[in-house]
């Protein structure tokens, strides 16, 4: 058996606060000259982008001025499933995720969009669960936390969704800031990405007002 790490040649979308994870969709609007060029290429391709998020320009992490913005080390790979073009040239599409990725290298271009050689990560090869507490402790600070921020829910709903489409969903959708939600698409499986959900609401239910959680 092959065990070689599964490198790839991707064109990427810095996008702060936007996380796509395997299994899930995530709707876009491209509205951007360089990202429509990007999604006019990957249409041409093979349909595939990469969703990574910008680091924040701050400390180790701060290029010099001019230079585009580092980014974090993992993101996702979509492939653009439902797609319309609009007159003006804009576009919109929904990205289905497909695979976790780490950059290996950024890519010298001349395109104006960025591209990346990437590693694409495996998947478990078992569905993943939540434990029954967990399970219950999620969907219990869920509707505490969209009670307190004014969010119509529809619980009937969420309780049949399956574990592992609760806590990426709820992690996709959060408002939590550009680390947080790094280190949701970054954690090992999903009892623990729900377990530092729970934990994020439970802070920014105690901070009203800010729009914003900050992960130290």
């Amino acid at each position: 058996m092959n065990d070689a790490p599964r490198n790839t040649r991707l064109s990427v979308f810095p996008l702060a606060g936007a996380l796509l994870f395997p299994g899930m969709h995530l709707p876009l609007h491209i509205f951007e000259p360089r990202y429509r060029a990007m999604i006019s290429d990957s249409m041409a391709r093979d349909r595939r982008i990469g969703m990574i998020q910008p680091r924040p320009n701050i400390g180790p992490h701060m290029g010099a001025r001019g230079e585009p913005p580092a980014l974090f080390d993992i993101g996702c790979v979509g492939k653009i499933g439902e797609f319309e073009a609009i007159e003006d040239g804009r576009y919109n599409l929904v990205l289905e995720g497909l695979s976790l990725f780490r950059i290996v290298r950024e890519l010298d271009v001349t395109t104006a969009f960025r591209q990346v050689e990437a590693e694409l990560l495996p998947a478990s090869a078992e569905v993943e669960i939540l434990s029954l507490s967990r399970r219950s402790s999620l969907e219990m600070e869920s509707r505490r936390f969209a009670d307190s921020q004014g969010y119509a829910v529809d619980w009937e709903a969420v309780t049949r969704l399956d574990d592992e489409a609760l806590v990426n969903g709820i992690a996709q959708i959060a408002p939590f800031d550009v680390a947080a939600k790094q280190a949701l698409l970054e954690a090992q499986d999903i009892e623990d990405r729900a377990e530092l959900i729970i934990q994020l609401m439970q802070f920014f239910g105690r901070h009203d007002g800010e729009d914003s959680v900050t992960l130290q």
